[in-house]
């Protein structure tokens, strides 16, 4: 196997691994009374990450590797590790909101109101320059953008209603 390839089965597996995880916490917030918001956006973002991995897979797979872009990766990665961690059973891919309780104040979440996009961002951008795919990062960086506008703007509406709920 090239280094490519183990690169992107590690990539793969994490997201499946993911995606087992935000099923099961969103599935425990539902049934401890939270409900979820603005759902219209969410399989544009199913839709992009599966294109942009499957892509990886199609154009990346025999490249060599860039090692400076990906200790940049790397490290995004025990970011997200910290993200997962602090949130804990709240991390979910869904925009879920639980009354009655506050914001996330600690971990990463101290500096930054949206610490997972960036890594999201991040790794949008890095994966393909491992793979020495610039025009990949760039194209998928853009549609990204496009589709974090809309979720960070609903999400943030959310959590200022829940602020607004705590704070009663």
């Amino acid at each position: 196997m090239t280094p490519a390839v183990l690169l992107l089965a590690f990539v793969t597996a994490e997201r499946l691994a993911e995606l087992w995880l935000a099923r099961r916490n969103t599935a425990s917030l539902l049934a401890s009374g939270a409900h979820e918001v603005a759902p219209g956006h969410y399989p544009l973002i199913v839709l992009l990450h599966a294109l942009w991995l499957a892509g990886l897979w199609v154009f990346g797979w025999s490249s060599p590797l860039n090692l400076i872009w990906l200790g940049v990766f790397l490290m995004l990665q025990a970011l997200r590790i910290w993200v997962l961690g602090t949130l804990g059973r709240r991390w979910t891919t869904r925009i879920i909101v639980l009354p009655g309780t506050g914001l996330v104040t600690t971990g990463p979440y101290r500096f930054l109101s949206h610490p997972n996009y960036l890594v999201v961002i991040g790794e949008i951008a890095t994966l393909p320059l491992c793979l020495g795919l610039p025009w990949y990062a760039l194209s998928f960086s853009i549609a990204n953008l496009a589709v974090l506008a809309i979720r960070i703007r609903a999400e943030t509406a959310s959590l200022a209603d829940l602020c607004d709920y705590a704070n009663l």
